[in-house]
């Protein structure tokens, strides 16, 4: 079985589309507007596609994603790349394919994940979103004010605001929570809610939640999967996004990797 870099966005969809809900982010990286800070490797089992493994370099550190049903599959075949990847990056795997990382990396662990999708679109579209209004780029100041006094360490592409799909609320004219996206295609019909966040000083008191509900309308209007990441330790993020309809759809790990060892590039 061989690995390669892809570049035919149609092969790599079909292949994502297969678990559209697990692969939610990789398909939003098709969309034109992320694509060219994509890196893409695949192993060709006799000409049909078996595992996908991407490398997104985006602002910060690259992050490289293996995501898999079979994470010991994936996590021996990753070794192939472990020799073209960057000397340090982010990573979102499977359960335990970080094990093919730990000969030749350290390895920071951010904790186990969930990823989640919208499976009651009916929940989000009933709710109350009063005083919810639409940001955009001249937004950017105060939502990074909110962000660096509220999310510290959080990632933001200030580039996403261009999509339109971030929502904030503001007390007393100060912006106290805000919802946005990670990635957004209206092309492959996907979105990942991400950068959702309330200031310390106004927390619990559903904030968070009406936000949210309103990017999720926003979103079903143009989309067809809606999914995100939380921390599996963040009860209050748990229950804010089960109550607006999401579900589990499968646990994974992120972590910081830099290179300690050179490895051989004899298996490529």
């Amino acid at each position: 079985m061989s690995v390669r870099p892809l570049q035919d966005k149609a092969r790599i969809e079909a292949f994502l589309r297969a678990n559209p809900e697990l692969h939610l982010y990789s398909l939003g990286d098709l969309d034109d507007f992320f694509w060219p800070h994509t890196t893409w490797y695949g192993w060709d089992d006799g000409g049909k596609l078996s595992d996908i493994a991407l490398v997104y370099a985006g602002p910060g550190l690259p992050t490289v994603v293996a995501l898999s049903p079979q994470p010991q599959v994936i996590s021996a075949r990753l070794q192939d790349i472990v020799p073209l990847l960057p000397e340090r990056f982010y990573a979102h795997l499977s359960p335990e394919v970080e094990n093919a990382f730990r000969p030749t990396h350290r390895l920071e662990a951010h904790g186990l994940h969930y990823k989640m999708a919208l499976h009651d679109a009916s929940r989000p579209a009933g709710r109350d979103c009063s005083g919810v209004v639409r940001l955009g780029p001249p937004d950017l100041d105060e939502l990074n004010h909110l962000y660096t006094e509220s999310y510290p360490g959080n990632w933001f592409d200030p580039r996403m605001l261009e999509t339109g799909q971030y929502f904030g609320l503001r007390v007393s004219r100060q912006l106290v929570s805000a919802a946005g996206v990670h990635a957004y295609s209206e092309r492959y019909r996907v979105a990942a809610i991400g950068n959702v966040v309330t200031h310390p000083a106004h927390r619990n008191r559903g904030y968070g939640t009406r936000v949210t509900a309103r990017l999720c309308q926003s979103l079903r209007e143009n989309v067809e999967h809606i999914g995100l990441n939380v921390a599996a330790d963040n009860g209050a993020a748990l229950a804010c996004y089960t109550g607006l309809g999401f579900e589990l759809i499968a646990p994974y790990g992120e972590f910081t990797m830099g290179r300690t060892t050179s490895p051989s590039l004899e298996r490529t």
